[in-house]
């Protein structure tokens, strides 16, 4: 008997190719060659400078490279202008040199993180160039001048050539990221929404609209890239502009109106109508197939609901009043974000009039920012004051690596995980560095040759660069790949010399570690905490009467430090205090001070003199807040300040201010005493 058996078949991973991550890495890579050929055909005197300054260069976005070039151009000049400044008169000073250098860099470090926008690459390569092109040559300063201008114009070669290329060839632009993410946006919106209004809380609720308020300011961050992109680009700037704006307004109507409802659930319970009109904004929000029309049809009724409940004129309808109210706010808001989104990209049109639109303003931490500069300042002298103490003989490279790492990740709270990355990623690629420099490398003559050869590694690594999970490796993997081969103008292969570059990277990156895990490693909620802070501080001005106030400023700035204590959250213990202090309530609170303030001048004295008194009284409670550093709970006084105002309020006639107040002296009640019980029967005042 023959027995056949079926051939061993083995399952191997199926490979795929992006196009688009392709497409950026033969652009990047057409880039580096070009760049490669202008500097040997010059003649620099360090071509891998230019080479790996491409790679440093790219990013993803085409529209990315235009609005940065110039600011990269103008830091490197400058770092260029102060190392002429400084090395050739305090060459004989050694220290003072390094502590003049160090201060310049932290200095540079503090205006980076400070700015958060694409202006800061402006700052930060003014901190890195002149820390790269000074500590190398500091033991032999003579030809400080020539080595300057020589590095400038390899950094501007590589820069000019990468922004050219990737302009030409446009592997994506910036306008589709945008609607994407605010579509990704509208559509986690829809889906937490529909969680937060129904009695059915899950346990990722708050997270989830932290993450949402992080990505409004992400979306601010993409849109700077707009005016570079595509011809009609300010009105689609415009556009993102505004729907930032209704995005932002989205996250503290939502958050409010279903605390208005969990109040009612507890309480009085759901009206019939109203119970009606939540299930019919549930199956909206969860199909999301239906147009931004829908949405308005159900915001008109939530609105017509609420005028029902305030004329029954006791408590409990005041709080279905206000949730009816915020219910209609957030849905219109939402449906006005929809519509946007579905046009963004589009040229001018039916949205010409949003030349009002005003820019989403960031929140700014001058202690962080400080924090951050004092700490590059700090390593970069200790660098120095072991290189200089133990008379090292590659100490300078090591201090210039250490100090391109440092300005690299400066602007986060804790940068000690990406630098342990960073370290792991160069000691996988030194094998390859090895293997191009002793074996391949030697049987390679002329430039197409060379190009040739470097093909498969540059395109392999600039494929794991345009992959947004993997990006972090490839800048380690570039740097000890391009700096290990030197590239000059004629080939070495010495072993010693690259034992010791690859140590001076390594002792670097060590160097750096070790300095952020001393430093910078703790710092992460201390920063949270400032956070919250600086927005109970801006409470405590907003409530102030004698203070002039921005309301869209002051929503935009408390909605970006939303995002930024969600980014922070992480790491907090859960019985950390951090989470006690819910940055949405405050937002709330903010955004329910702002009516106050516009009624003040609308009512008669006695009513404005308890409106006063309630914002007198929350001015203390917040500014105690920040001073104490601790979620003080509001006292009982204020609850009594808030009911005698409501009280007042209920008195006047029906108009545009009064009601706006009225509803904002609800919400805070609720926000600040959401325990506390409603008085029975009708409102007196």
């Amino acid at each position: 008997m023959v027995t056949l058996t079926a051939p061993l078949r083995l399952q191997l991973p199926e490979l795929r190719v992006d196009p688009q991550k392709l497409l950026f890495s033969l652009s990047s890579f057409l880039a580096a060659a070009i760049t490669l050929a202008i500097a040997f055909t010059a003649s620099f005197p360090r071509p891998w400078w230019a080479l790996l300054t491409v790679y440093v260069t790219a990013q993803p976005m085409a529209g990315a490279f235009r609005p940065k070039v110039l600011y990269r151009l103008g830091g490197i000049l400058t770092g260029a202008f102060m190392t002429l400044l400084l090395v050739p008169n305090l060459q004989n000073t050694p220290e003072l040199l390094v502590l003049c250098l160090a201060a310049w860099t932290g200095l540079c470090i503090y205006l980076a993180v400070l700015d958060r926008t694409p202006r800061a690459f402006l700052f930060q390569m003014a901190a890195f160039s002149a820390a790269v092109i000074s500590f190398p040559y500091l033991d032999d300063p003579a030809n400080i001048f020539d080595t300057t201008i020589a590095r400038v114009l390899e950094m501007v070669v590589a820069i000019l050539c990468v922004t050219a290329v990737h302009a030409l060839l446009q592997p994506w632009s910036a306008t589709p990221v945008i609607r994407a993410r605010a579509r990704s946006f509208l559509s986690h919106g829809r889906r937490w929404t529909a969680e937060a209004i129904s009695s059915q809380h899950t346990r990722l609720e708050n997270e989830h609209r932290r993450a949402l308020a992080a990505d409004v300011t992400e979306l601010g961050m993409l849109a700077i890239h707009l005016p570079f992109d595509q011809r009609w680009a300010p009105a689609t700037r415009r556009r993102v502009m505004a729907l930032q704006q209704k995005l932002a307004s989205i996250i503290p109507l939502a958050s409010a109106a279903a605390n208005r409802l969990d109040l009612l659930r507890t309480g009085a319970g759901i009206s019939p109508e109203l119970a009606m009109l939540l299930d019919d904004i549930t199956v909206w929000l969860q199909r999301g197939e239906d147009g931004p029309s829908r949405g308005t049809a159900l915001a008109a009724q939530a609105r017509q609901l609420a005028g029902q409940a305030e004329e029954a004129n006791d408590w409990n309808g005041l709080l279905r009043a206000s949730a009816c109210l915020r219910i209609a706010e957030f849905l219109e808001a939402l449906a006005a974000s929809q519509h946007l989104a579905d046009h963004i990209g589009e040229p001018g049109g039916a949205f010409d009039d949003l030349h009002d639109a005003a820019p989403f303003m960031l929140a700014r931490d001058h202690g962080v920012a400080a924090l951050a500069g004092l700490a590059t300042a700090v390593a970069i002298m200790l660098y120095c004051a072991v290189w200089i103490l133990l008379a090292w003989p590659n100490g300078s490279a090591t201090a210039a690596f250490a100090a391109l790492i440092t300005c690299s990740f400066a602007a986060q709270d804790d940068p000690a995980p990406v630098i342990g990355r960073y370290l792991i990623a160069t000691l996988k690629t030194f094998p390859l560095a090895a293997l191009y420099l002793f074996v391949i490398l030697p049987r390679v003559d002329g430039y197409e040759m060379l190009v040739i050869t470097l093909a498969p590694a540059l395109i392999w690594m600039g494929y794991i660069q345009a992959d947004p999970r993997r990006s972090p490796e490839a800048l380690p993997m570039f740097s000890c790949f391009i700096v290990a081969m030197g590239f000059l103008a004629r080939f070495q292969a010495d072993f010693a010399n690259f034992i010791n570059t690859g140590l001076a990277q390594v002792g670097g990156i060590v160097a750096t570690l070790t300095v952020t895990r001393l430093f910078r490693s703790a710092n992460v909620l201390w920063a949270a905490r400032r956070i919250v802070r600086a927005n109970w501080a801006d409470i405590a001005e907003l409530a102030d009467i004698r203070r002039p106030f921005r309301a869209d400023r002051w929503t935009a700035a408390a909605t970006d430090r939303l995002g930024q204590v969600a980014a922070r959250m992480a790491i907090a213990h859960s019985a950390s205090d951090l989470h006690a202090a819910d940055g949405l309530v405050d937002l709330r609170i903010g955004r329910n001070v702002i009516p106050l303030r516009r009624a003040l001048t609308h009512v008669p004295y006695d009513v404005r003199h308890h409106l006063g008194t309630v914002l007198a009284d929350l001015k203390a409670l917040y500014a105690q807040r920040w001073w104490k550093g601790v979620l003080v709970p509001a006292p009982d006084a204020l609850r009594q300040h808030i009911d005698h105002a409501i009280g007042d309020l209920l008195t006047l006639p029906a108009e545009e201010h009064r009601g706006a107040a009225l509803h904002a002296l609800v919400a805070m009640r609720c926000n600040l005493f959401p325990a506390a019980e409603w008085p029975q029967g009708a409102v007196a005042a």
